[in-house]
């Protein structure tokens, strides 16, 4: 789920002011001459009242040196004992040490800006598990979305794997795996993007919260986030089935999509598959949703097995401890509350140029490879790639032990109000140290999975733009009747997938081949002629809309957009990742 943050004023949004200081490197400045004991410490402050912030630094016996207007503050030097008190002075937005931060490239600095991945994975503690060599290696993370595409930071050898393309727009070969909207490729970068050339993962520019960890992506969304809830079941069916293949070693499932929908968990399909998921080992962490504090889960974050993650916002200032529950966030309802909450306001992960998102928002990009994206999707991000952080520290736990120790260790967040109360966030650093706990296997009711397809849509559902048909009832996206107890059985046992088969229709390919991007990718098949209620689809477009100018050929972006696209008019409207919507 997502919600972005458009602001271009104000303290959520200070990084905007840094994009004119293009290759402007700013140096140390040296120790005053005779200095006695620990040497002065240089520092960059920005502030919303310099004046105030000048005598702050004077109170505590520095120096207010060079103004940097590109930055709304000044470069300060303060005796190294009072280094961490700058933060909290009167006027002071942010201070961070200076030490040689750069912008170069593209004119951004992540060191200095608090919603950066690297603030991120600096406060979760997850920088310092990398230098003792816990990067998620070997832990293969399934990103159920709208895909991927190869951009700096998931270019890397084995980084990712495509499994079968479930979106309408997989009858398109140009088009097959790849993030036209621009959703799947934000979050992949949370989790397991990297920057690395050679070096030990974790030491590029960029890095997500398990950079050594691999991704196995499974595109479900179209251009317009458009996704019906029997694709995202066939995903998740097809991840239990395959978890073990081509030593795939899928071990977390990120699912930052949910329904309205009303069904008790234990008859819902969307969440009798997630169970099933995790039953088969496989930690899934869901996004709780973006209606708002006191405002019920999303269909699957409401069963209780799974991780249901929450968003904060950590906007504020580097380092400041003064993380909230962001306002966008759901908290749960008396049924069921969020387990964990991490950051999830205006984070800045890997852009997906030329998608419906960078041409609809261009405001959130930041320097020019980056983009800027809040909701409960990143913050299910993040707490995905701590998973696998933990999971190949210990790769013997158990989904409900990963579950219990990430819980029991997080911290609590102040200043909670409402259903909010006893929240905690994400620690990586303390669950890498926790204990195995003695008991943590979870007392969840039995699921069925026997309720209805249509019920788990919710009010949510696809629609063919071309003739308006609407795709309601007891079918899936190729119109074959849905039979819960046929599939509950099979899913239970892990065999709802067969090669290319699910519910009755061949999906995709038979196996796995090597012509995508990524390397290595289950193989596409054709839809031509399939139809329900009277509207078909086959060829290369779908609902009227088709892709033209330039297009992904070979490994790399031949281009800078999608050109020639139009969006036809789709857009959220009041259907979307679990009734939020954009803007």
């Amino acid at each position: 789920m997502h919600v972005l943050d458009l602001r271009v004023g104000g303290r959520a949004a200070a990084a905007g002011a840094w994009l004119a200081a293009a290759a402007l490197v700013l140096s140390a400045l040296a120790a005053p001459a005779g200095a006695a004991g620990p040497a002065p410490v240089s520092m960059i402050v920005r502030a919303d009242d310099a004046a105030a912030a000048a005598r702050g630094i004077a109170r505590l016996g520095g120096v207010v040196g060079a103004r940097l207007a590109v930055v709304g503050g000044f470069l300060a030097t303060v005796p190294a004992p009072a280094a961490g008190r700058v933060a909290g002075l009167p006027g002071v937005v942010a201070a961070t040490r200076d030490g040689g931060v750069r912008f170069a490239g593209d004119d951004w600095s992540a060191r200095t800006d608090p919603t950066s991945m690297y603030q991120v994975t600096r406060e979760l503690g997850a920088r310092q598990a990398w230098r003792a060599g816990v990067t998620g290696a070997g832990v293969g993370v399934a990103l159920i979305d709208t895909g991927v595409v190869p951009v700096a930071g998931l270019t890397g050898a084995g980084k990712v794997v495509n499994g079968p393309d479930l979106s309408f727009e997989s009858q398109s070969a140009d088009h097959r795996y790849l993030d036209t909207f621009g959703h799947g490729t934000h979050l992949a970068g949370i989790i397991a993007g990297d920057d690395t050339a050679g070096r030990p993962a974790g030491t590029g520019r960029f890095a997500g919260v398990a950079p050594g960890a691999h991704l196995v992506s499974l595109k479900v969304g179209s251009h317009d986030g458009a996704a019906d809830v029997s694709q995202v079941i066939a995903a998740i069916d097809w991840v239990v089935a395959h978890r073990d293949d081509q030593n795939l070693n899928i071990r977390v499932l990120n699912l930052s999509f949910g329904t309205d929908s009303d069904q008790d968990p234990r008859l819902d399909p969307l969440a009798f598959a997630v169970d099933a998921a995790w039953r088969h080992g496989i930690v899934v962490t869901t996004s709780a949703g973006n209606a708002g504090n006191d405002s019920r889960l999303t269909m699957p974050a409401r069963h209780r097995r799974v991780l249901a993650v929450g968003a904060l916002d950590t906007s504020a200032s580097v380092g400041t401890g003064d993380a909230r529950v962001a306002a966008f966030s759901a908290t749960g309802a008396a049924d069921r509350a969020v387990d964990v909450y991490a950051a999830g306001r205006s984070l800045v992960s890997l852009r997906d140029p030329g998608s419906f998102l960078d041409t609809r928002y261009p405001q959130a990009a930041v320097g020019g490879r980056f983009f800027r994206g809040s909701g409960t999707s990143q913050a299910s991000a993040v707490v995905a790639g701590a998973a696998a952080l933990l999971l190949q520290k210990r790769p013997e736990l158990t989904p409900d032990q990963v579950k219990r120790i990430l819980t029991t260790s997080a911290d609590p967040v102040r200043g909670t109000v409402g259903r909010a109360v006893g929240a905690r966030m994400l620690d990586v650093g303390e669950a890498l140290a926790a204990r195995v706990p003695a008991r943590s296997a979870q007392a969840v009711p039995a699921a069925t999975g026997l309720g209805t397809l249509e019920g788990a849509r919710g009010t949510t559902h696809v629609v063919d733009p071309a003739d308006g048909a609407v795709l309601t009832g007891e079918q899936d996206i190729f119109g074959h009747a849905w039979n819960p107890q046929v599939w509950a059985a099979a899913a239970d046992d892990g065999r709802a997938w067969t090669d290319g088969a699910w519910n009755g229709s061949v999906w995709a390919g038979t196996g796995w081949t090597g012509t995508s991007w990524a390397g290595t990718s289950w193989g596409g098949t054709s839809w031509g002629g399939t139809s329900w209620g009277g509207t078909s689809w086959g060829g290369t477009s779908w609902g009227g809309t088709s892709w033209g100018g330039t297009s992904w050929g070979g490994t790399s972006w031949g281009g800078t957009s999608w050109g020639g696209t139009s969006w036809g008019g789709t857009s959220w409207g009041g259907t979307s990742w679990g009734g939020a919507s954009w803007g």
